[in-house]
């Protein structure tokens, strides 16, 4: 059976009207900023997503009920990856984390009075918000199960209290979904709850900024305490200590997107050292002429024409409805790994000029470093790919010594 790998018509609208409304509209502004977002601020995300809404590309990922596009996983790529060309392209579009992956998970999860009160306004671009997961040593990080903030139930509702660190966007945002522990305890699996709070409710304090070489997440990497925060029992997310399941409908998908933003990124890396080669005279040629610089350019192609491929495919499978563990975490270690390479040749092939201000190549260097950290490290991903693996293997083996058939043993294995 053939593989479609055409978009379709609209799609392909998309995608080109968002390619030129990055460049015309959202590239000046990012220069004029440095590519830093948390000095543009508020006013100036207001004023790119007015001019996203007038140019028909803004909410992409967003039901359609909501003011989105409604576009699949697999719609996405191109169109979220037109949209990274500049790291103030996902802020203007609308689909920056973590606002993007928590419009995806209310969208699935959220009951009607949820969706109206909160996203709603998310997917509209009324506010900002913030997915409270990450805790300081020894909580809850890489490790999920080590999850320590805790939610007590009180009549009427909940009392939530912890400290949580490296939560994206949380200066500024109107409500935060926080992942609390309601039953067993820290190591266990199981029992964590999710639950939706408007930020100024009292008890939630941003206590600081953590300081990251990254620039372009608006509201900043926070450290967040909650003290005796009263959520009521109509803002438990989805059912109570089901958190950790429901956390997967937004994992996979919100590590696909930061692949396809970022490989926006990587590509306009790609495009800035390729110009720049062509242009550039030495040695009796054109830099671009000489094989030391084709071959680094070559790599490149090679690395974002394979990332895409893995992307295309995790998200065909999560399109399916399948778990896409294996997919998404392979497509995310590769690019994330990749796009580093990619920035880091564009830069040697610029030479002095790839380290300088000039050209806008040292910081997206920066900002595409923590993707190798962000949404699980490179190590974590590696990890849980050999358990797996090795783990079907020994299930086969067991089946094999038990003496099953071929058919039955395949089913073993899995």
């Amino acid at each position: 059976m053939a593989i479609d790998l055409q978009y379709d018509d609209d799609v392909e609208k998309i995608v080109d009207a968002t390619e030129a409304f990055v460049r015309s509209h959202v590239l000046p502004v990012e220069e004029r900023y440095d590519g830093d977002l948390i000095v543009a601020g508020e006013q100036v995300r207001r004023e790119l997503q007015a001019a996203a809404k007038a140019a028909g590309v803004f909410a992409p990922h967003a039901p359609v009920e909501y003011g989105g596009l409604g576009l699949n996983m697999s719609d996405r790529v191109p169109v979220f990856e037109a949209a990274g060309y500049s790291v103030f392209g996902p802020i203007a579009t609308n689909i920056a984390a973590p606002d993007e992956g928590n419009v995806h998970m209310l969208a699935h999860i959220a009951d009607e009075a949820q969706r109206q009160q909160f996203l709603a306004p998310l997917a509209a671009g009324d506010v900002r918000s913030a997915f409270a997961m990450t805790e300081p040593a020894p909580g809850a990080g890489s490790d999920p199960s080590a999850l320590s903030t805790t939610a007590t139930k009180v009549d009427g509702g909940w009392r939530i209290t912890g400290r949580k660190w490296f939560i994206t966007g949380a200066d500024g945002a109107g409500f935060l979904i926080i992942m609390a522990r309601t039953s067993g305890s820290v190591g266990d699996r199981g029992g964590a709850t999710m639950f939706l709070a408007p930020a100024d409710t009292p008890g939630v304090e941003v206590v600081r900024h953590i300081g990251t070489v990254d620039r372009a997440m608006l509201g900043g990497h926070c450290e967040v305490v909650f003290t005796d925060v009263f959520v009521p029992d109509s803002g438990v997310l989805g059912e109570v200590d089901q958190g950790f399941r429901y956390a997967q409908v937004r994992l996979g998908p919100a590590r696909m997107t930061h692949v396809m933003r970022w490989l926006g990124t990587a590509r306009r890396a790609q495009d800035i050292a390729v110009d720049y080669v062509a242009r550039r005279e030495a040695f009796g040629t054109r830099l671009g002429d000489l094989g030391m610089v084709q071959q680094m350019v070559a790599d490149n192609e090679i690395d974002l024409a394979a990332s895409r491929a893995l992307l295309v495919k995790a998200c065909a499978e999560l399109d399916l409805g399948q778990p896409a563990g294996d997919e998404t975490s392979i497509a995310k270690t590769f690019a994330a790994e990749a796009f580093n390479r990619v920035v880091d040749r564009a830069i040697q092939m610029c030479g002095g000029l790839g380290v300088s201000d000039e050209l806008p190549l040292a910081r997206l260097q920066l900002e595409l470093r923590p993707f190798r950290i962000y949404d699980g490290p490179s190590e974590v991903h590696r990890w849980a790919l050999a358990r797996r693996a090795v783990g079907q293997a020994k299930k086969r083996i067991a089946a094999e010594e038990s003496g099953l058939s071929g058919p039955e043993q395949k089913q073993a294995g899995r």
